[in-house]
Parts: C-alpha cells; structure tokens; sequence
C-alpha cells in the first residue's frame, strides 16, 4: 500500500464507536428522533429531526463507505481476499470516523454560536416525500436553485 493522504485512513475506531459518538453529539446540539439507515446489511446513514423555528424538520447524514472503499483500493497494487475484507471493514472505520469528527466540528461552532443548526446542516434535510437530502435535489438539478 502507498501511503495516501486521507484523514482517518487507518483509524482503529470501530464504525460503531464513531455512529455512537454522532449520535450523542447530536443528541447535545438539539437532535431527537435518530435512527440508523441500512442498505444490504451496511449502515449507510443516520437519520434525525430537530426543531428549527418550531418546526421538526427531518436529517439525513450518509456515510458513503463504498466511495471511501474505492479510493483506499486506489493505493494497493494487488489484493488478496482477506485484504479485500480488511479494506471493507476499514473503509467504513474511516467513513464513520471521518463523519463523526465533521459532526463534532459543526457542533462545536454550533455552541460557540458561530453557525446555526440549520447553517451548517443545511445539505442534509431530508425531504421525504422525494426520498433525497437538499444537496441531492439540487445536484439533481444541476444547482439551477442556486442561480435563479
């Protein structure tokens, strides 16, 4: 393996420490209402409401361990089968830790009154009707929201 420059790439957190620890955080800053999202047996995603203006308005934050799993394989020059298992269970240590260390970060400007939840949280509201964040809907749209 080439040695790479991403955050967390050879984190020992288990990615169940890491969702935990979001978890909590979240919890600290105002969230309720989480719940864990899988996809063929992996965790994709954590889900939450807060209460903004008061209105409960619904979160989803991802992990995308499959994209992290792709560009840690980029390093190696061959991988056997157990590597390959490794590489699996290390991309989503690294997804989940480099997520929690994002939530902790926007939590921390978030008590030092620098951002609002909203502000920093905005990409992830779940809009559930159309099942995708706020960032999906306007990829989606090749950000024509954001030029108007």
């Amino acid at each position: 393996m080439t040695k790479i420059n991403i955050k967390n790439y050879t984190s020992t957190v288990a990615a169940s420490k890491s969702v935990a620890r979001i978890e909590e955080i979240l919890v600290s800053i105002g969230a309720d209402h989480i719940n864990k999202n899988y996809k063929d047996g992996q965790l994709v995603s954590i889900s939450f409401m807060v209460l903004v203006n008061g209105s409960s308005v619904p979160f989803k934050l991802p992990a995308k361990v499959d994209n992290v799993y792709q560009a840690l394989k980029k390093s190696y020059k061959r991988l056997s089968t157990p590597a390959l298992k490794n590489l699996t269970e290390q991309s989503a240590r690294t997804a989940w830790k480099i997520c929690c260390d994002w939530v902790e970060i926007q939590a921390t400007l978030i008590r030092l009154e620098q951002a609002e939840f909203i502000e920093v949280f905005l990409p992830y509201v779940y809009q559930i009707e159309k099942d995708q964040t706020f960032f999906e809907s306007l990829k989606q749209t090749n950000y024509k929201a954001l030029l108007k």
